[in-house]
């Protein structure tokens, strides 16, 4: 039950997908949905991990979650919990509804064995309260491809190009996302169903560019990379001033990465490339000539929280050698409440209960924030928010939570 008395939280059923998914589309302030987008959320959603809370016949919240699997620092790939369609109608805040769903969700994941569950968040302040906390940045960019010019390593001329169809090549497309996935922290080994999302094409989310292109890269007969992208075609007194929009992009190595960066950067009458979502260590910006014009910014995109403290640290690896007591505080799922000794190294780690003396104070959140590698303790201590209880234990556990590369979630869910 929801705590408001005339509420009740249910499981959703089949049957009543549309009533929820109107609701949720009218809380989100979206306009009408293409009968494609609708069906194919249908196919997703897990109807038992989704929730409905209803107020007599009335849909007033919803939320749900994905079975994913996450790359975590070291490449295991753990199970993670996929938040998502988290809404309340605006007749109904402030009397529990959110409170409740979280409860109810965050108990289903623990039974479940899941040691982490990971969200994007419409309001980032929503989530804090229940243990959630940036742990995933990601890069957006508009590039000037009329002034910047590329600097390719050596074989991108090996590397044969060409234009496909997005359905034709997608399981190819698919097996190079797969062979990157544990080299990642945050990326998320594709569920089966979920590759048709790339697919999803309508009119109306086009803003006036083309339909989806893909052009895949080549080696030895052997797809190693692949762009999908649209082009805006835009004119201005001077001449031409299209923008090429990229939506994916992926490649096995340095030479077929370069190639389909250059091709973006080569398309006729086009004079910017604009892109979202990217690692914010995407090598691209080691290429280009002059980063200035590059306009980048880095934003928040995937939230985190540890649903099993000892689980979810003992599942990844360390940078250095780490051993260290942490006195982690939880509000909202108590059993993480306590001392846990975390030792590790580059080769695994265990995470147990002890009385021995604590040496990092914290909570679940920071935890969160640093478990993928993206954020170091050390900058959340500078904030206030970790206190080192012995000296060097945060030097020790700051580099120790560290990861060769930077977290990146590939798309939102």
């Amino acid at each position: 039950m929801a705590s408001d008395r005339t509420t009740e939280l249910k499981v959703l059923r089949a049957e009543e997908f549309d009533g929820w998914w109107d609701h949720l589309v009218r809380a989100f302030g979206a306009g009408p949905a293409s009968a494609e987008e609708r069906e194919l959320d249908r196919s997703l959603t897990e109807f038992e991990r989704s929730m409905a809370v209803w107020d007599g016949t009335e849909v007033v919240g919803t939320g749900g979650a994905f079975s994913f699997r996450m790359t975590v620092p070291g490449g295991a790939v753990l199970p993670v919990a996929g938040v998502t369609m988290v809404s309340v109608a605006a007749t109904h805040r402030r009397r529990g509804v959110l409170t409740a769903m979280m409860r109810r969700q965050l108990d289903d994941v623990r039974e479940r064995g899941e040691a982490l569950a990971a969200l994007t968040a419409s309001e980032p302040a929503i989530y804090g309260r229940f243990g959630y906390d940036m742990a995933v940045q990601q890069l957006h960019a508009e590039i000037d491809t009329s002034r910047v010019t590329l600097s390719v390593p050596a074989g991108t001329d090996d590397v044969r190009l060409r234009y496909a169809g997005p359905a034709d090549v997608l399981d190819a497309c698919e097996a190079v996302y797969a062979e990157l996935v544990p080299l990642r922290p945050g990326m998320l080994a594709r569920q089966p169903g979920w590759e048709r999302a790339f697919l999803v094409d309508p009119e109306s989310d086009r803003d006036g560019a083309s339909a989806l292109q893909c052009v895949v890269a080549e080696r030895d007969g052997r797809i190693i990379g692949y762009a999908r992208f649209r082009t805006k075609l835009g004119w201005s007194p001077s001449g031409h001033d299209g923008t090429v929009v990229l939506e994916d992009l992926a490649a096995l190595d340095p030479a077929s990465d370069a190639a389909l960066w250059r091709f973006l950067f080569g398309i006729d009458l086009m004079s910017k490339l604009t892109l979202r979502g990217r690692p914010v260590d995407d090598a691209w910006q080691y290429l280009v000539s002059d980063i200035r014009r590059c306009l980048t910014r880095v934003r928040d995109m995937g939230y985190l929280r540890l649903v099993d403290v000892g689980r979810a640290l003992a599942a990844r690896t360390y940078q250095a050698p780490v051993d260290v007591v942490l006195d982690v505080k939880d509000a909202f799922c108590p059993w993480n409440t306590g001392r846990w000794r975390l030792t590790g190294d580059a080769k695994g780690a265990s995470c147990e209960r002890t009385t021995d003396a604590a040496e990092l104070a914290l909570s679940v959140r920071e935890l969160a924030a640093a478990y993928l590698g993206g954020v170091s303790l050390a900058s959340l201590a500078r904030a206030g928010r970790v206190r080192e209880l012995r000296p060097g234990a945060l030097t020790e556990a700051s580099t120790a939570f560290g990861a060769a590369a930077l977290p990146w979630l590939p798309h939102g869910f």
